[in-house]
C-alpha cells in the first residue's frame, strides 16, 4: 500500500534513461538530446484547467525537441519552447502576464548559453510579445548582459523588433486576478508563491551543449518596477556546458536571496546527482527562507529533474523520443513522439497539435488520421505534430 511522502520532503521526479551508445563520427559528441521546460510553481491548478495546461507543456516540450533534432542548438530549443509558452494565456508569461499594482503589464526574461556563458537579459517590458526573443537579442547583439524598461524596448526597436500594444498582451483572467488580489489585500509570502505560469526550458544539444531561458510576468499587484528573480543570470537560470543547465520557479524574493539555480549547480560540482542538487537547493531555500519554489536541471550526461516544493509544478520532458509530462506529485504521463514532423518555414499553415490518450491510442489514430487527411489534404496532415499523452 502506497504511503504518502514524508511532510518535509520535496516532490519530485526524475528521468535518467540512456540510450544505447551509437557509433559517432571522429571529433563529435556522443550526448542524448533532452529538452525540459516548466510552467512555473504553483498554489493550485483547477482540474478545469489542468488537461489543457499539460498539453501546452508537451507541446513546448516537443518544439525544443524537434527543433534539437534538425540540428538547431540548445539556445535555439529554449528559446522556441518558451516562446510556445509566452504565447499561451494559461501561463504568466508574454500574453497572460499577470499585472502589477496599476494595473500594467511589466515582463521579465533572460536566456543563457552554456558554451561560453554568454547571456542576456530583459526586465520591466511592456510592449513585447515574446520577452525570451528579446533577451537573446541582448545576448547577441549588444556588449552588455541585462536592459531594462525604456532602454530594452528602445533596443528592440532599433534593432527591429516589432512592439505591440500592451493591451493585447493583458487578458481578462489577469485582470480578474488582480482585483481579488487588491481585495485580499495580500503581498506575496514566501511560503505561498503567487508568480503561478512562470515558464522556463532548459536542452542539451548534439555538440553537447547546454542552455537556458526563463520568462515570467512577475508576481500580481507588484510595485511598479520591481524584478524578480527571472531575469537574474544565478538566480532564475544558469547553463554551463562543465556542469549542467537550470531553470526556476517560485518565491523570486527568496531565490535571489540563495541565488538558487548557481546553487543547484554548485552541488552538481561537487558530485551530487540532478536529484540531489535539486533537492539540497530547494531544500536549502525552504529552510532558510520558508521560500517555496521549483526548478527543471539537466546536467552534461543528461539525466535531468524536475522538483518542487511547492503544491504543483506543471513539467514535460523529452529525451530518445519519450515524451513526459505532469503537473501533481507522482503524477507522469509517458509517451512515444512517433510523429514529429516541422512544418516547411516557406508554408503559412500552422502544425496541428492532437493528444491521444492512452486508453485511446490503438482505434482512434488511424481515424484521426484519416480524419485530417479529409479536412485538411495531404500536406497539412504530414506536417502535424501527433503524440500520446
Amino acid at each position: 500500500m502506497a504511503t504518502a511522502p514524508p511532510r518535509d520532503s520535496v516532490p519530485s521526479v526524475r528521468g535518467s534513461v540512456t540510450a544505447p551508445a551509437s557509433p559517432t563520427a571522429r571529433g563529435s559528441v556522443d550526448v542524448n538530446l533532452v529538452v525540459v521546460v516548466h510552467g512555473g510553481g504553483a498554489s493550485n491548478i483547477s482540474a478545469d484547467r489542468k488537461e489543457r495546461v499539460r498539453e501546452v507543456m508537451a507541446k513546448a516540450a516537443t518544439e525544443g525537441y524537434n527543433i534539437l533534432k534538425a540540428g538547431g542548438s540548445a539556445v535555439d530549443a529554449v528559446e522556441g519552447a518558451v516562446v510556445i509558452l509566452e504565447n499561451d494565456p494559461e501561463f504568466n508569461a508574454g500574453c497572460g502576464s499577470v499585472l502589477n499594482e496599476k494595473g500594467d503589464i511589466e515582463m521579465d526574461a533572460s536566456i543563457m548559453d552554456g558554451k561560453d556563458l554568454s547571456s542576456g537579459a530583459v526586465s520591466a517590458v511592456r510592449c513585447i510579445e515574446n520577452p525570451v526573443k528579446l533577451a537573446r537579442l541582448v545576448m547577441e547583439k549588444t556588449p552588455h548582459c541585462f536592459l531594462t524598461a525604456h532602454g530594452a524596448e528602445k533596443f528592440a526597436a532599433d534593432v527591429g523588433m516589432p512592439q505591440i500594444p500592451v493591451e493585447k498582451l493583458i487578458t481578462e483572467r489577469s485582470k480578474k486576478h488582480l482585483e481579488k488580489e487588491k481585495l485580499d489585500k495580500g503581498g506575496q509570502k514566501p511560503d505561498c508563491p503567487k508568480n503561478m505560469g512562470t515558464v522556463g526550458a532548459v536542452a542539451l544539444d548534439c555538440k553537447g551543449n547546454l542552455a537556458y531561458a526563463t520568462s515570467t510576468g512577475g508576481i500580481v499587484n507588484k510595485m511598479v518596477g520591481r524584478v524578480g528573480d527571472s531575469p537574474c543570470i544565478g538566480a532564475g537560470g544558469y547553463a554551463d556546458n562543465d556542469l549542467g543547465a537550470v531553470s526556476t520557479t517560485g518565491h523570486g524574493e527568496s531565490i535571489l536571496k540563495v541565488n538558487l539555480a548557481r546553487l543547484a549547480l554548485f552541488h552538481v560540482e561537487q558530485g551530487k546527482t540532478v536529484d540531489e542538487a535539486a533537492e539540497l537547493a530547494l531544500n536549502y531555500m525552504k529552510s532558510k527562507l520558508k521560500g517555496l519554489g521549483g526548478l527543471i536541471l539537466v546536467n552534461k550526461t543528461g539525466d535531468w529533474v524536475a522538483k518542487w516544493t511547492s503544491t504543483s509544478m506543471p513539467w514535460a520532458a523529452v529525451k530518445n523520443g519519450k515524451l513526459q509530462a505532469g503537473i501533481d506529485l507522482c503524477e507522469t504521463r509517458t509517451s512515444d513522439l512517433n510523429f514529429t514532423v516541422a512544418p516547411d518555414p516557406g508554408l503559412s499553415c500552422e502544425p496541428v497539435l492532437l493528444c491521444i490518450k492512452e486508453n485511446e491510442r490503438h482505434g482512434v489514430r488511424m481515424e484521426l488520421e484519416a480524419a485530417l487527411l479529409t479536412t485538411m489534404g495531404p500536406w497539412e496532415c504530414q506536417h502535424s505534430r501527433i503524440f500520446h499523452l
